[in-house]
């Protein structure tokens, strides 16, 4: 369980690690934007993995806008 929670990231994390507010990922969920997120329980979560995964998408998109 204890390597599960460490792969597990609350909205309040992923945004501060993004630079971004909890607001903005909530609207980004909501409009299918942003890394996946899921329910556990009552409480949205993000698994780590796809954290990275979609930052490294943005940035690929972003080598691509550029050349």
């Amino acid at each position: 369980m204890a390597e599960l929670q460490r792969r597990l990231m609350t909205r309040a994390e992923v945004a501060e690690l993004l630079g971004l507010t909890e607001r903005t990922l909530r609207r980004w969920a909501a409009s299918g934007v942003g890394p996946d997120c899921f329910h556990v329980g009552r409480e949205i979560r993000y698994r780590t993995e796809a954290v990275t995964r979609w930052v490294d998408q943005q940035e690929t998109t972003a080598r691509r806008g550029a050349a």
